[in-house]
């Protein structure tokens, strides 16, 4: 065998090594995405997140909220719009962040609510009377229970389910969730599973219609 033959093949099973190898790296690369997504994914579905939608829409977006948020506030009934023009395809879960002082006394408030179904009237009320019980960035917690007459919410109940263990684990669970997933802002959006790349209003249509398109071609 002359050289020539071994040089031509030395450099066929080079290309052939590099081939494969680009091969399994690009498995491995795939198979750690595969595991990062189903990790966020894990500490996006808590099941005590408060969830509206149909159950078997195919685009979920979690939302980290503050209610002492005015970001939050604004992007709610945004939030909303989308859902409504596009019946059936998009369900939206609710997990908390109290960033703002004193605003874990309302996210007892709205974790309280559960027990009695009455969360997201609870969320809505809070959110459209945020300016009379947020001054200055700061929770007023009696200001914050002035604004719940009307809703069909047992009072004396409510005040008990506050300070439940089963409260104070949810609280958190949010926060620790939170904390991994690198929150560090209110709202913050994941759309089946895919984080806003930047914060905005147009970004976030963007993300879900891009989730729209993949789930419901």
């Amino acid at each position: 065998m002359n050289r020539k033959t071994v040089l031509t093949i030395l450099a066929v099973f080079s290309l052939g090594a590099i081939a494969l190898g680009a091969v399994f790296y690009k498995a491995e690369k795939g198979s750690q995405a595969t595991g990062q997504l189903a990790g966020t994914m894990e500490l996006l579905n808590r099941p005590h997140g408060a969830t509206i939608g149909a159950s078997d829409a195919k685009v979920h977006i979690v939302e980290f909220l503050d209610p002492a948020c005015e970001a939050c506030r604004a992007f709610y009934p945004f939030v909303k719009q989308l859902m409504a023009a596009n019946p059936g395809r998009i369900k939206l879960t609710v997990r908390h962040v109290p960033l703002h002082e004193g605003a874990d006394f309302a996210v007892q408030v709205l974790e309280a609510s559960k027990k009695q179904g009455q969360y997201w009237p609870t969320l809505e009320r809070l959110l459209a009377t945020q300016s009379r019980w947020a001054i200055n960035h700061k929770v007023m917690p009696d200001l914050v229970l002035e604004q719940l007459g009307g809703l069909d919410l047992d009072r004396e109940r409510l005040q008990q389910d506050m300070k439940s263990p089963e409260t104070g684990r949810n609280m958190a669970q949010d926060q620790v969730d939170a904390k991994k997933l690198g929150v560090q802002k209110t709202p913050e959006y994941f759309v089946n599973g895919r984080q806003m790349a930047t914060f905005g209003q147009d970004q976030l249509r963007q993300l879900i219609q891009e989730e729209l398109a993949r789930s419901y071609p």
